[in-house]
């Protein structure tokens, strides 16, 4: 039975325990000028805190050396070159000391199996950004399928989100002449042929073509001798649409799709081939749009032998009542006429797809056994309803898998291993069936001979069993003062598995600290289920799964409240600030970063409005009651003893923004709570763009994390 709005509102009241009455931040109207990003006085404001914050942490004598490990590893000519199949050569783009904004290099196969690489520069950023006086940062290339000669390099100006479009010859190593150039906008193109592109962007700059979320739905035609204001239009979704995008697809037999995405919430998406396209090539119309008859909650992959191959998130009951189960794989012919579906995987309980490549013959997919990395290949039969051949790749345990590249060319695809304390494995398959050949392996970064990993298990406040896992000493002792960071994300059906963070081991485990990472609801560890029993209203069962994680550390003896500190980034930000304020008394150490903190003004700032199907939307009445009793800005309350936070933001982030971060250390400011606040003017969203930032960051929050945590810890 559904529950009436009066029902739902006293549920969520006391399922989180927020009996209080929500009250404003009285910060909002103070501090206006915080939402001007790039405005004088916020940028004054910014400036002081980081100046604080970096004076304060800075003078710490443990400084030196955490920013030095740290920018030894973002420097350090012994990571991974992960490899790009193009243009029949293996590309890679590089940043180092020398190269702080990177190079886009080549080599061959041969070469790259070679202990020492010789690799060739095609594109020079940090040259590119010193000749055009801008701070450029690269942000890859699409290419023109089959030859790959012909790309549109992504540039960006400092990492925000928007892009300008370049179109660059591979052959040449040079930008083409008179060749496609798309002004700043976010924005997203697919090649037709040589001489064409379809491209989504703002085409007016007034933002009348962008969606509430601030992505396109108009799609164009753009040829190269017209300029943007002749281009013509060939699709287009809603404004309230979180993105509409064109998408071009060749598989390995040179079958050739050109496809719109439109994307009515953040996980659903619709299709439709663009028919007609001869027509609108030569001018003589927008073409015709045939919408596939597929589910809502499905994810494209990519083409094989002319089949689309999807991932469906839902329950999906075909015409001939085939039920694919929700976390499926499966491949689509895109006739009109008929629904001609084949299921190729169904993970069980303990299983979850994670990521799916396309080859020439074979579909390579990794998946999670119980948050264990997993990869296989499938390929596809010479004759149609044939079993498809399917093996399990021998891979290390206790990993995570990963898809590096695949080539549609052949069946070649690079796959890595890592884990939290075993350095990336590079492996190649495709070269012989059913094999996979290791041909690089990362040298230690940190020493982990002392330690271990262990995979635990927690029960959160509804009695669902939450997997978690520690590193730490195989000495450790459980007698509680173990000095502890955990973390998680919980969103987003993004999961959380084990990775080699060699700054994590340098500034944290080899100095003592035990690193702990929780499999929370909301993210994709068991699949679309486990990412559903976290969505929109039902999300306080993520922050309870995290609390519970923490409780149980504390239960074992691995740490006490005392020794215990948090972290998490964007969502996981969110999921910080949560518990922040919900749970101040279980931390000593919170670091906040690049956070969602303002949840009534989310849908309106900066992509916020992208994200309802995930938090809901306050202008549903459940909703809205539910981001009321949880939101962090606004539930800081006077007269509580709250742990002194670590607060990191970027006023280059185009899609969280730096405001919420902002009015949050303002109203802590307010309330008297001590904080520290640090924002890079630079790296948008997904953090810094070079390595000594990067280490600058790191080696702040290693001496806060150092001086709550192992110092002194204040007795909670």
């Amino acid at each position: 039975m559904r529950p009436s709005y009066f029902t739902l509102a006293a549920l969520i009241v006391a399922h989180t325990g927020l009996s209080a009455p929500l009250k404003a931040a009285t910060s909002r109207d103070a501090t206006d000028y915080l939402g001007e990003i790039e405005g004088v006085k916020a940028l004054e404001w910014v400036n002081a805190q980081n100046r604080r914050t970096s004076n304060t942490l800075e003078s710490d004598p443990r400084y030196k050396g955490f920013y030095d490990d740290a920018l030894a590893v973002g420097q350090s000519q012994d990571r991974l070159p992960k490899p790009r199949f193009l243009a029949g050569q293996i590309w890679n783009f590089w940043q180092d000391a020398g190269h702080p904004r990177g190079v886009w290099r080549q080599t061959t196969l041969d070469a790259y199996r070679q202990q020492f690489i010789s690799w060739v520069t095609r594109l020079d950023i940090d040259a590119l950004a010193k000749k055009e006086n801008k701070n450029w940062v690269f942000q890859g290339a699409d290419c023109l399928a089959p030859k790959d000669r012909y790309c549109l390099v992504a540039l960006s100006n400092g990492g925000e989100d928007a892009q300008t479009l370049r179109e660059y010859d591979t052959h040449m190593g040079l930008f083409v002449q008179n060749g496609f150039s798309l002004p700043r906008s976010k924005q997203s193109s697919a090649w037709v042929d040589r001489d064409t592109i379809l491209v989504g962007r703002d085409w007016d700059g007034a933002g009348t073509t962008l969606t509430t979320s601030g992505y396109p739905f108009v799609i164009k035609r753009v040829g190269h001798t017209q300029s943007l204001e002749d281009a013509v239009e060939v699709a287009r979704g809603e404004k309230s649409d979180v993105a509409v995008e064109p998408v071009s697809l060749t598989d390995g037999d040179g079958h050739k799709i050109v496809l719109i995405r439109r994307s009515p919430t953040f996980f659903t998406s619709r299709f439709a081939i663009l028919d007609g396209m001869d027509s609108a090539l030569e001018g003589k119309g927008p073409g015709h749009l045939r919408w596939l008859a597929l589910p809502d909650h499905i994810e494209l992959q990519g083409m094989l032998r002319g089949r689309l191959i999807f991932t469906v998130n839902e329950d999906w009951t075909l015409p001939d009542r085939r039920l694919i189960p929700a976390g499926s794989l499966v491949s689509v012919a895109p006739a009109a006429s008929d629904q001609d579906v084949e299921l190729l995987f169904t993970p069980n309980d303990s299983q979850a797809l994670d990521e799916v490549a396309v080859t020439r013959n074979t579909v390579v997919v990794t998946y999670f056994e119980n948050v264990r990395g997993r990869a296989m290949t499938m390929t596809a039969p010479k004759k149609a309803g044939e079993p498809w051949a399917k093996h399990v790749l021998p891979l290390p345990d206790m990993s995570t898998v990963h898809i590096v590249d695949a080539d549609r060319t052949s069946d070649r695809a690079f796959l890595t291993a890592e884990g939290y304390i075993s350095p990336p494995q590079l492996w190649l398959v495709g070269d012989v069936f059913g094999k996979a050949e290791k041909i690089r392996e990362t040298q230690a970064m940190f020493d982990a001979t002392g330690l271990t990993v262990e995979q635990l298990w927690a029960r959160s406040k509804d009695g669902a069993r939450v997997p978690y896992f520690a590193v730490h000493s195989k000495m450790m002792k459980k007698d509680g003062t173990n000095p502890t960071l955990l973390t998680a994300y919980g969103g987003f059906q993004a999961s959380y598995t084990p990775s080699y963070a060699p700054e994590i081991g340098r500034l944290w485990l080899t100095r003592g600290g035990v690193y702990v990472v929780a499999n929370i609801r909301g993210g994709g560890e068991f699949g679309p289920a486990w990412h559903e029993a976290g969505r929109k209203t039902k999300r306080q069962t993520i922050y309870d799964d995290f609390s519970s994680v923490g409780r149980d550390l504390v239960a074992q003896g691995i740490t006490s409240v005392a020794h215990l500190g948090i972290r998490g980034r964007s969502n996981g930000g969110l999921l910080m600030g949560v518990e922040f304020t919900q749970h101040p008394e279980l931390w000593n150490a919170v670091i906040i970063g690049v956070p969602l903190l303002d949840m009534l003004h989310y849908e309106t700032m900066s992509a916020g409005a992208s994200w309802v199907d995930e938090y809901g939307s306050m202008s549903v009445p459940a909703e809205r009651l539910f981001l009321e009793s949880i939101s962090p800005l606004q539930h800081l309350q006077d007269k509580i003893h709250y742990p002194e936070p670590f607060i990191f933001t970027s006023t280059k982030d185009d899609r969280v923004g730096p405001v919420h971060a902002r009015r949050f250390a303002a109203r802590l400011k307010e309330l008297d709570v001590p904080f520290l606040y640090y924002e890079d003017t630079e790296g948008g969203h997904s953090g810094t763009v070079n390595a000594r930032e990067v280490a600058h960051e790191r080696a702040l929050e290693g001496v806060y994390l150092s001086q709550k945590l192992i110092d002194k810890p204040d007795a909670h």
